[in-house]
């Protein structure tokens, strides 16, 4: 039997329009998921749906803004009756506001940890409900290596990662006798658009951190939340899996 299969689940990926949320999206509908697509990004995310329909997938475009905490409930409600059945939450969505600690404004601090944090624990609470009600489920919730180690000028992004790890761990304990497990993925640097973008020598000396010697790609992230996701990974829970390439050991 093919490992790893997730026929029969119904997932939702937020920040699922590009990068690494839009490579989980592929990959989850690749092994038999149906798949929610969620961001703010409409257009892209209809755009994905019809590619993965047209290869064979299921997926559905559903609009999220996970900095609009107060609106989340509602706009899960308004999923449609055959999709609502929700058994793997991927927290993916997440923004930066960078700068330096004596810079930055209280609004750059409030908006990430807005988004990356209380957003992420306003789609968990509503959606965990019934996984626990069904005896069943896999919330997998994508931190940052910054989260573990730190990074100049991302006060506010590592605390919002840092706290997804301590908030996953919580809700591992609380959820594991309903059969729920709840898993983080801490990425390191992933070649992206912004990566592509950057100078020779800032790429270079980011490389010369990375022991394996390159930046890591988006379907590598991905590939790990599909094990985690899946029945091989029922053990599982509460646990942090590094994908930096050993940028942190």
């Amino acid at each position: 039997m093919e490992m790893f299969r997730l026929d029969g689940r119904t997932a939702l990926v937020t920040g699922a329009s590009q990068g690494i949320g839009e490579a989980i999206a592929r990959r989850l509908a690749a092994q038999g998921a149906r798949v929610i697509l969620a961001s703010r990004n409409e257009g892209r995310l209809a755009a994905l749906a019809s590619e993965i329909e047209a290869g064979g997938g299921r997926a559905l475009a559903h609009r999220l803004d996970l900095a609009s905490a107060e609106e989340l409930p509602e706009r899960l409600k308004a999923l449609p009756d055959d999709w609502a059945e929700v058994g793997i939450l991927v927290n993916n969505a997440g923004v930066t506001a960078d700068g330096l600690l004596a810079r930055m404004s209280l609004e750059q601090w409030q908006r990430v940890i807005d988004t990356n944090l209380t957003g992420t624990f306003v789609v968990t609470r509503e959606l965990s409900r019934g996984m626990m009600r069904r005896r069943h489920g896999r919330i997998v919730s994508i931190s940052s290596v910054v989260g573990l180690m730190g990074n100049a000028g991302q006060a506010n992004y590592a605390a919002a990662k840092a706290g997804l790890i301590g908030f996953t761990k919580s809700v591992a304990r609380e959820l594991a006798s309903r059969n729920v497990t709840a898993n983080v993925v801490a990425p390191g640097f992933v070649e992206t658009a912004m990566t592509g973008a950057l100078a020779e020598t800032t790429r270079a000396r980011m490389l010369a951190d990375i022991p394996s010697g390159r930046f890591g790609l988006a379907d590598e992230m991905a590939a790990a939340v599909v094990y985690l996701a899946s029945d091989e990974a029922a053990y599982v829970t509460g646990q942090v899996i590094n994908v930096s390439g050993g940028l942190y050991i």
